[in-house]
C-alpha cells in the first residue's frame, strides 16, 4: 500500500519519501541511550521536515506494529503539529478501529491533526505481496487527494 501511495503522489507531482522500518536496526526506545542511535536524528529530521506524515502499518493483536510505536517515542517532537494518516494491513477485518488509540495519542501528544480517512486492508486484498484489490486501491487514491487537500490548506 505504501508503494502504491508513493506511486499516487509521484503522478501528481507531489514529492514523497518512503521510510521502510524494515530496513532500519533502530535501538529499543530506553528513554536514554537509545537517542544517541545514529538512525534517530536522521529520521527526527525526515518526519520533521513533512508536513503530512502517511503511517504504513501491519496490524498485530488489535493494535499497530510496535516498530512503529518505538519509531514515534524515539522521534517525539518531530511530529509535532503533523497531519497524520493511516494504511493499515490486517489478516482479518475485525481491527479496523485499530489504530484509533494510536491517533489519539498523537493528537493529544503531538497536536497531530489525523485525516479522517483510514485505509484498511486485508489478506484478500494482496496477491503475491502487492495490492491488487481495485477498491482498496482507489481508497487509497482518496488518501492521497485528501492529504494533499488538507495539506494545502492547514497553516
Amino acid at each position: 500500500m505504501a508503494l502504491f501511495l508513493t506511486d499516487c503522489y509521484q503522478s501528481e507531482g507531489i514529492a514523497a519519501q518512503m521510510i521502510d522500518l524494515r530496513g532500519l536496526a533502530l535501538p529499543f526506545c530506553d528513554g536514554e541511550s537509545a537517542y544517541d542511535h545514529q538512525a534517530v536524528p536522521i529520521l527526527a529530521k525526515a518526519i520533521s521536515a513533512a508536513r503530512v506524515v502517511i503511517i504504513a502499518t501491519p496490524i498485530y493483536n488489535f493494535d499497530a506494529s510496535a516498530a512503529l510505536k518505538n519509531l514515534i517515542e524515539l522521534t517525539g517532537d518531530s511530529w509535532e503539529n503533523k497531519i497524520v494518516g493511516f494504511l493499515c494491513a490486517a489478516g482479518g477485518s475485525m481491527s479496523y478501529m485499530s489504530v484509533m488509540s494510536l491517533a489519539n495519542s498523537l493528537m493529544l501528544d503531538f497536536r497531530c491533526l489525523i485525516i479522517p480517512r483510514i485505509v484498511y486492508a486485508t489478506s484478500p486484498d494482496f496477491t503475491d505481496g502487492y495490492l491488487s484489490s481495485p477498491v482498496v486501491r482507489e481508497r487509497v487514491r482518496e488518501l492521497a487527494v485528501a492529504s494533499t487537500r488538507i495539506r494545502n490548506s492547514y497553516v
